[in-house]
């Protein structure tokens, strides 16, 4: 397995030669994975992307690296004490460093030969094909997908040249994966949203989210839906519940502080029982934070947001493939129960790009409303029913008059201070909760069935812990094991329950500063984490750093 990273400023065209890279590993057999770390400006600062690839399934990202790509002379400085012993720096002549291991190329030189300075990144795309003992079979499939054809034959010109540049360093391994997909977790959770037949998308751009409105926006003619680009997030909200209540499945996104706006009209989602899937893509806070980077702080938030209590989900996800799936999932149980449904992404998993199985299409079930014919002779928007689901009827496709209303109300939806009404109609909507948690998904299980040492986590930081309790199981064989939350709230319980009473040690594994799922487990369980591992500096934990913590050793790939 192989790791190499690849850095310099904004505007130096890193995403585009990772974009490449990504494709022609693929379609070498590798599985990819890769995480970007990007600073908040247009042009300058430091940048860079992580691409690990290999011959078996990569769920996280690793801190040591067999080869730098450095565009400048910063990324050398940052990143060199990082490297392996046998590995390499490619950087162009121009940049002034002493390091035994650099190669050093004149490619801005040579690209200006070839009659475009711009292709001095296609020039350090061929070499390291080189490097990493590849060919340059896919070269030109994979360049007509990623460059404008006035400059497609300069660019594979480019590449053949820096193929030709350097020596074979590391060894080709096969791997299986050419017929998997390359998804980024934002694109993988918006085509999640299309498959569950989502119709309106509506947001205002805010970092990290905004890749989901790109993505939908491209797909939209295709797809045959709206994406709008609200003024702000308050109208963004107010559209997607008016959408989802003139039948339209509809989804609104943003990060945490977007989702700040949006919470009164959740609560309108909530006593109107108006089916809803709100997206957060979280980043650090409070306020603006530090917009393009990641953190796992809004999780309490979200489970209380809005004045007064209402049922709601939150979903968060683990993984690329659990983007797509949970998403589908997240609008069935919306149009089920008629509630909101929250989904905590982050800029890990939304930015980070990884390979992916082909979807099973044919597996996707959606829960549709069932309205009987005695609901349509005797409509009662909020009819009493055993299990608080009332029949909902789409306004236009009906001759009945359907209500909704923002005051508390009665079965018909009309403004009511009753106080036995209103008690009765709140129980009405909690008694949803009780329902709901017969369809709650259990925690994944990674390690040991009888392991001494339970770490708990919950969304991306499913792979890093993965990941860990590999290698720990590999020094003590069985000893840890780990519960990673999809479902989160309401929590599950049984498996947390039975696997805590039985080891030593329960340790959360969480991306923000006062241990938010270690709080709610308590809360809901009385179980209490004996020591917690978290990081809230903007950058994602990886495997590496949580076994330093429990064993203060390394990780070897």
């Amino acid at each position: 397995m192989y790791n190499i990273l690849i850095g310099g400023a904004a505007g130096q065209g890193i995403d585009t030669a990772v974009g490449i890279l990504e494709k022609l590993l693929k379609k070498s057999g590798y599985f990819v994975y890769t995480t970007r770390d990007f600073m908040s400006r247009v042009r300058g600062g430091h940048n860079f992307s992580v691409i690990r690839f290999g011959d078996e399934i990569i769920t996280s990202h690793i801190d040591h690296f067999d080869g730098i790509i450095a565009l400048n002379g910063e990324t050398i400085i940052l990143h060199k004490d990082k490297l392996n012993e046998n590995g390499f720096i490619l950087c162009d002549n121009k940049i002034l460093t002493d390091e035994p291991k650099a190669i050093k190329l004149d490619m801005d030189k040579m690209a200006q030969e070839l009659g475009n300075i711009r292709v001095a990144g296609s020039i350090a795309i061929g070499a390291v094909l080189k490097l990493f003992g590849e060919n340059l079979d896919h070269v030109e499939e994979v360049m007509k997908s990623s460059v404008k054809q006035p400059y497609l034959e300069i660019n594979i010109e480019a590449i053949n040249l820096g193929f030709g540049s350097v020596d074979e360093r590391f060894k080709h391994i096969d791997g299986n994966f050419s017929n998997w997909i390359m998804l980024s977790g934002s694109k993988s959770l918006a085509l999640g949203a299309i498959a569950a037949g989502l119709k309106f998308y509506s947001a205002y751009p805010m970092s990290p989210s905004t890749t989901i409105m790109e993505y939908l926006a491209s797909k939209s003619v295709d797809a045959q839906l709206v994406v709008e680009q609200a003024e702000d997030e308050i109208a963004a909200i107010n559209m997607a519940i008016g959408a989802s209540f003139a039948g339209a499945r509809a989804m609104t996104g943003t990060s945490g502080g977007g989702f700040c706006l949006k919470v009164e009209a959740l609560g309108l989602a909530g006593i109107a029982e108006i089916p809803l899937v709100v997206v957060d893509v979280q980043r650090p806070g409070p306020a603006t934070g530090l917009p393009t980077r990641t953190e796992q702080s809004d999780l309490k938030f979200v489970i209380s947001a809005a004045q007064g209590e209402f049922p709601r989900m939150v979903i968060a996800l683990r993984n690329h493939k659990d983007a797509f799936y949970q998403t589908i999932r997240a609008f069935s149980i919306a149009e089920k129960y008629q509630i909101p449904v929250i989904i905590l992404s982050d800029q890990y998993l939304g930015d980070s790009t990884a390979s992916v199985e082909p979807f099973d299409l044919e597996s996707i079930t959606m829960d549709e409303p069932k309205v009987s014919e005695e609901d349509y002779a005797n409509y009662l928007r909020y009819r009493f029913t055993e299990d608080g689901i009332s029949p909902r009827l789409i306004p236009g496709k009906t001759k009945n008059f359907v209500a909704a209303d923002s005051d508390e109300h009665d079965e018909r939806g009309w403004i009511t201070e009753s106080a036995k009404m209103r008690v009765d109609m709140m129980d009405k909507r909690m008694k949803k909760l009780i329902k709901l948690e017969e369809e709650l998904l259990e925690p994944d299980f990674i390690g040991g069935e009888s392991c001494e040492v339970l770490i708990v986590g919950w969304g991306s930081t499913y792979g890093p812990i993965a990941e860990a309790i590999r290698v720990l199981n590999q020094k003590e064989e069985g000893k840890y094991g780990a519960l990673v939350f999809g479902d989160i709230y309401p929590l599950p319980k049984k498996l947390l329950e039975k696997m805590a009473s039985s080891a030593k040690k329960v340790i959360n594994v969480e991306q923000n500063a006062t241990g938010q799922l270690a709080g709610l487990i308590r809360e809901e369980t009385g179980i209490q984490c004996s020591h917690s591992i978290l990081k809230y500096d903007g950058r994602q934990i990886s495997g590496e750093e949580i076994v330093k913590e429990l064993l203060g050793g390394d990780m070897n790939d």
